[in-house]
Order: C-alpha cells, then sequence, then structure tokens
C-alpha cells in the first residue's frame, strides 16, 4: 500500500501543472495510517505546493505543522520544510506555528535543526522582520555541533542583510572574524558572503 501511495506521489510531484487540483489528494495523507516514507514525501510536496498555491494549502497548515512534535526526526524534519516554503509564500499562514518553530533550534536531530534554519531563510526572503529581533540564535548556530548546520546558519545573515541590512549590522565584525578563523571553509565562504552583501546593502541606503 505505502510502496504504491509512494509511486503516486512521485507522480504528481512531475505534474506541476496540476498541483493546484491535487493538493487536497495529497494532504489526506496525513490523517492515514501511511509509512514514514510516504509522510514525508507528501510534506515535502505539500511544502511544494503551498510555495505555488498558498491559499489552497492555507487549510492544511495546522495538520502540517502537528508534525513539528512527532517523534521521528525526518517527519519534524519534512514539516519545517513544509513550513518554510508556505511561508515563503505567505508568512500570515505560518506566523501562528512561528513560536514552535523557534523551539525546533535545539531539537536533538542535526537534520531537524538543519531544516530550522533553512526553513527560517525561506520565510526571511519575504519577511525578513520576523527574524531580526532573533539573529542572536542563528549567530550561535553557526558553532552547532552538526556541520550542515553550522554551513547554514550564515546564510540566514545574507538573506536578512540583503533586505534589513541594519539588523545584521551588529555582528558584521564576528562574522568577519568567522570568515577569516571558523575551520569548516563553506561556512567560512558564507560568513564572507552574508558579511559582502549586508556592506552592499548598507552602502546602498547611504
Amino acid at each position: 500500500m505505502s510502496k504504491d501511495m509512494l509511486k503516486e506521489l512521485k507522480n504528481i510531484t512531475k505534474n506541476k501543472q496540476n498541483w493546484e487540483s491535487t493538493i487536497d489528494d495529497v494532504a489526506v495523507i496525513l490523517g492515514e495510517n501511511y509509512s514514514i516514507e510516504v509522510n514525508a514525501k507528501a510534506l515535502w510536496l505539500l511544502g511544494e505546493m503551498g510555495l505555488e498555491h498558498p491559499q489552497k494549502i492555507k487549510r492544511y497548515v495546522v495538520d502540517i505543522a502537528g508534525y513539528l512534535d512527532d517523534e521521528n526526526p525526518k517527519l519534524r524534519e519534512r514539516s519545517l520544510n513544509a513550513l518554510g516554503r508556505i511561508g515563503r509564500a505567505n508568512k500570515n499562514l505560518v506566523i501562528a506555528s512561528l513560536d514552535r518553530m523557534m523551539k525546533m533550534k535545539d531539537d536533538e536531530s542535526g537534520s531537524v535543526r538543519h531544516a530550522f534554519v533553512w526553513a527560517c531563510e525561506n520565510i526571511a526572503v519575504n519577511a525578513p522582520e520576523l527574524f531580526c529581533e532573533k539573529l542572536e540564535i542563528f549567530y550561535w548556530m553557526i558553532f552547532d555541533s552538526d556541520q550542515k548546520v553550522r554551513i547554514e546558519s550564515p546564510e540566514m545573515f545574507r538573506v536578512i542583510g540583503k533586505r534589513k541590512p541594519n539588523c545584521v549590522k551588529p555582528y558584521l565584525e564576528k562574522l568577519e572574524w568567522i570568515s577569516q578563523n571558523d575551520m569548516p571553509p563553506v561556512v567560512r565562504i558564507h560568513s564572507a558572503g552574508a558579511v559582502r552583501i549586508t556592506n552592499i546593502a548598507l552602502n546602498e541606503m547611504k
């Protein structure tokens, strides 16, 4: 049963032109007794559908956010992924879930923490103001025990810095230090990129 459903979800994924009419078909899967793999695929697909058709996904956001509390880390991860994409399209659809999302920064799974940063980046693309007072969280995540989290976290400063450079300005010296001293090269590169983008935006404001 799960194998057949996975095949069906893959077919739906390929037919992007039909996404608007198949959102309900995918969402109903979350209420059924399918495998973790099927639910994970459904959550991911609902996020992509929500990016394209946010108003059509609105009624299912609560169900998607419910997986933030799932015992399986893959489903917590996919819930964050979906909320990030939906929030990128329309921040108002995920604001009610934002406090719950922010708690995921402390999740025991590195993959979930990585998904948390990525989801916040997506939302911040069009709603940077939601995170200006939360940047300290992402600064400390640059020193996370999981390398994927460390690599992703400076990207939050790049996204915010491009749109709200004054929010990132207090972190520029720290990010500059990381760009020159942190061991993983990609962390250095991403930190340097955040500094460069923020400085460009600050100069354009003069």
